[in-house]
C-alpha cells in the first residue's frame, strides 16, 4: 500500500497546524463527489487576496502562491477521480506542483532564497499548502509506462481545492465589511460638511439661542459649537474600525441634529414674528378707517382725537438730518451690532494678539486698537482704513485687518485688499462668516498634518 509523506525533511518541525490540515484535505478527498469540486484557480487566488486578512497570510506569502499556482498547467483546480482497484490511500498527486527553488523564484519576481523559504512556511502553517517531501527532500516526479504521473513530491495544492467556499465566504465579509466602512466614512463626511455649513450660516446671519447641553457640556454660543465639533473631529482617523466609525457617525448625526433644530427655531422665530407685524399693521389700518365705514355719524360725534397728528415740520428735518446717509455715522453704528464671538476671532487669527496691549487681546477695543497698528504695518492707508470704518464698523473691520495678517504673504497688496472687500460690502456681497471659517479649517487641517507626520 502506497502513501505520501506528511512530515516535512531535515529540520522542519511538524506542527499541529499542518496536522490539521492535512487531516481536513484528506477528509475532503474522501468524499464521493471529491472529484466533481472544480476551482478556478485565479478566481479563487483573487477571494484570498481580498480575505488575506483573517486567514492570517501577507502579500509577499501570496505572490509566492501566485507562483505556485502557475505552475499547475490547468486553469480549474480539481482532484482526479480515484480509481477504485488503485491500493493507494492518497490519490492526489493530479494537484501537486514539484518547481525547483530557482524557479519557483524567478517566477516569484527574484525573491531571495531565505526569504521564499520563509512564505512558503506561512502557507504551510496557514493550511493553504501542504508539504509533499521527497525522502532526500528533492522536488519530482515518476511517471508511469503510459506517461501519466503515478507520484509527485512538492506541494499539495489540494488544500485551496477544500477550502474554496471556505475562502469565498470570507472574501464575501471582507468586501461587505469594506463596503459598511465606506458608506460610514460617506456619512461621516457629510455630517462633517452639513455642521460647519450650518454653523457658519448660524454666525453669519447673527442666530441668537439660549443656553444648551450638548452630552453635559454648557454651549451659548457658536463658538462653543464650533469648539464641540472640532473635538469630535479630532477622534476622526483612517485607522478607526468599524466600530469607532459607527460611534462617531451617530455622535455627528446628532450634533447636526441639535444644530439643525436651533436655526429651525430661529427661522419660526421670525416667521411669527413677521406674522404679528402683519397682523398688527392690519388692525391699524382698519381702526384707521373706522370713519370712512361710518359716514352716516353726525360730523360733532366722530372723535377729532382718532385723528393722527401731524409731525412739525422741525422734527422732521431733525430726523432726516441725523439719518442722512452721507454722514456714515449711521452705517457705522448699524454695521457694528452684528459681530462675531471675540474668542473665535482670535482663535482663527492668533497672530494679530502680538500687537495687543501687553500682547494680549481681552476685549474688543483691544482687538480694534491692534488692529489700527496692523493697518499701518501693512501699509493700509487712512482713506482705505476710514471707507472700511463707515462700511464695516469698528468690530467687522478690525476683523478683516486681522484675517489679512493673517493671511501673510498670501496677499501682495493688503491696502486693495481691503478696499475690494468695502466695495463688495457696500454692494451687500461680502460677509466674514466665511472668512473665518475657512481659517479655522485651515488651521485645523494644518494641525492634522502635524500629528500625522509626528505619529
Amino acid at each position: 500500500m502506497r502513501t505520501y509523506s506528511t512530515t516535512p525533511f531535515g529540520r522542519r518541525p511538524l506542527s499541529l497546524a499542518m496536522v490539521a490540515a492535512q487531516a481536513a484535505t484528506r477528509d475532503f478527498a474522501a468524499k464521493p463527489d471529491a472529484s466533481e469540486t472544480v476551482v478556478h484557480k485565479w478566481r479563487l487566488f483573487r477571494a484570498l487576496t481580498e480575505a488575506k486578512g483573517p486567514i492570517g497570510v501577507t502579500d509577499r506569502a501570496l505572490s509566492v502562491l501566485h507562483a505556485l499556482l502557475s505552475f499547475h498547467q490547468e486553469t480549474a483546480l480539481t482532484l482526479p477521480e480515484r480509481d477504485p482497484k488503485s491500493e493507494s490511500e492518497d490519490n492526489s498527486a493530479g494537484v501537486v506542483v514539484f518547481p525547483s527553488n530557482r524557479e519557483l523564484s524567478i517566477r516569484a519576481h527574484g525573491m531571495a532564497p531565505a526569504t521564499l523559504r520563509r512564505h512558503l512556511a506561512s502557507l504551510v502553517e496557514a493550511g493553504l499548502i501542504i508539504r509533499r517531501d521527497s525522502p532526500n527532500g528533492k522536488r519530482f516526479a515518476r511517471r508511469g509506462q503510459g506517461g501519466e504521473i503515478e507520484s509527485a513530491f512538492g506541494f499539495d495544492l489540494t488544500p485551496l481545492i477544500a477550502r474554496a467556499a471556505e475562502i469565498e465566504n470570507l472574501a464575501e465579509e471582507v468586501r461587505a465589511e469594506n463596503r459598511a466602512i465606506a458608506l460610514l466614512r460617506e456619512r461621516i463626511t457629510l455630517a462633517r460638511r452639513d455642521i460647519v455649513k450650518m454653523i457658519e450660516t448660524g454666525i453669519e446671519e447673527g442666530v441668537r439661542f439660549a443656553l444648551i447641553s450638548i452630552d453635559g457640556q454648557d454651549i451659548s454660543d457658536w463658538e462653543g459649537l464650533y469648539g464641540r465639533y472640532k473635538a469630535l473631529s479630532a477622534g476622526y482617523s483612517r485607522s478607526l474600525g468599524r466600530t469607532g466609525l459607527e460611534a462617531l457617525a451617530g455622535e455627528l448625526a446628532g450634533f447636526a441634529a441639535e444644530i439643525q433644530k436651533l436655526l429651525e427655531t430661529h427661522v419660526k422665530l421670525q416667521k411669527r414674528s413677521a406674522n404679528e407685524s402683519q397682523t398688527e399693521r392690519h388692525i391699524q389700518n382698519q381702526i384707521t378707517n373706522i370713519p370712512d365705514l361710518e359716514p352716516s355719524l353726525p360730523e360733532g360725534r366722530r372723535d377729532p382725537s382718532g385723528l393722527m397728528p401731524k409731525e412739525p415740520e422741525a422734527d422732521r428735518a431733525e430726523v432726516s438730518t441725523a439719518e442722512a446717509p452721507g454722514s456714515g455715522i449711521g452705517e457705522r453704528q448699524a454695521s457694528s451690532t452684528r459681530t462675531y464671538p471675540l474668542g473665535m476671532v482670535l482663535q482663527a487669527c492668533p497672530d494679530i494678539v502680538d500687537y495687543g496691549k501687553s500682547g494680549e487681546i481681552s476685549c474688543w477695543r483691544d482687538l480694534v486698537d491692534a488692529a489700527a497698528i496692523v493697518r499701518s504695518a501693512l501699509g493700509v492707508s487712512p482713506d482705505a482704513w476710514k471707507q472700511a470704518l463707515d462700511v464695516l464698523g469698528e468690530h467687522d473691520a478690525s476683523i478683516v485687518i486681522a484675517a489679512i495678517l493673517q493671511r501673510g504673504e498670501e496677499i501682495k497688496s493688503a491696502g486693495g485688499y481691503l478696499r475690494v472687500l468695502t466695495t463688495k460690502a457696500r454692494a451687500g456681497e461680502f460677509s466674514l462668516g466665511p472668512v473665518l471659517m475657512a481659517l479655522l479649517r485651515g488651521k485645523a487641517a494644518k494641525a492634522a498634518r502635524e500629528r500625522r507626520q509626528a505619529g
